[in-house]
């Protein structure tokens, strides 16, 4: 690491590795300190901390326009605040592993509560919000809309039941990722509300992913911090992540799902 000893200079080469250990342990005193004294102002600048990983959370689910990116993001935060609450350090478990699965939680049972006009049966609606935001990130990997058996075979399900989740979503607010898509413009007559998913903002994915991988990397082998860094820092695909370690894309797409699993079996039930 090459240090700045001048006042004002950058710091031009840095383990990232520090900056990812330092902040989380400026994370986990935090929330060590807010465990012992429940001080309203620890859990402010706790939540302000993690805001970022409640908009990716808000984010993820708020693409079909069934709900607003606002309202959704209010929902995500009383998840978080919930976490916050909740969490205990003794556990040894990392807060965003603990926070996101919460958060997530909070807009399922939001969106299962008042976003279906037909109400399904309970895990037909969780397939539903799985498969779309599954749909969402093959149609960012893949550069195209993901074709039913794509969707089938990340998620590991027959390309029935894919067909009967995305006819479970359609029934969502009347909302169907056919219908057309709003807007003023000439072609706004040609686009669906599917072409617009896997769509972020400008440095969206940097920011909101970085903010995970840096809680998460302690619980993650040296190969699986190497594709999650490629995928979300880099922003490759995951045939461009497979080109550069030397393996297939489909071994790529079962370490981050490896990865994935890491996170629900360390939160453990939200």
């Amino acid at each position: 690491m090459i240090a700045s000893t001048s006042p004002g200079l950058l710091v031009t080469a840095q383990d990232p590795r520090t900056s990812a250990h330092a902040s989380e342990r400026g994370d986990a005193e935090l929330l060590r300190r807010y465990a012992a004294t429940h001080d309203p102002a620890l859990c402010e600048r706790i939540v302000e901390r993690f805001l970022p990983l409640a908009r990716y959370a808000a984010r993820r689910y708020g693409r079909g326009g069934a709900e607003p990116f606002e309202d959704l993001l209010q929902v995500a935060c009383v998840g978080l605040l919930k976490a916050v609450h909740r969490y205990d350090p003794a556990r040894g478990h990392a807060f965003a592993s603990y926070a996101l699965p919460t958060m997530l939680g909070e807009i399922r049972r939001h969106l299962r509560d008042r976003c279906w006009t037909v109400r399904p049966p309970r895990d037909l609606l969780e397939r539903a919000l799985v498969v779309d935001a599954v749909s969402e990130d093959l149609t960012t990997t893949l550069g195209r809309a993901p074709t039913i058996a794509e969707i089938a075979g990340e998620l590991g399900l027959g390309d029935e039941a894919v067909l009967e989740a995305r006819a479970a979503a359609s029934a969502r607010r009347g909302v169907s990722l056919s219908a057309p898509a709003s807007g003023s413009d000439a072609d706004a007559e040609e686009r669906t509300l599917a072409d617009g998913l896997g769509t972020d903002d400008d440095g969206f994915s940097l920011a909101e992913h970085r903010t995970l991988y840096e809680q998460l990397s302690a619980v993650l082998t040296a190969r699986e911090r190497t594709v999650v860094t490629l995928r979300f820092e880099h922003d490759l695909t995951q045939q461009e992540i497979g080109d550069r370690i030397g393996v297939s894309q489909m071994q790529v797409s079962r370490i981050l799902r490896g990865a994935l699993e890491k996170l629900h079996r360390e939160a453990g039930a939200a």
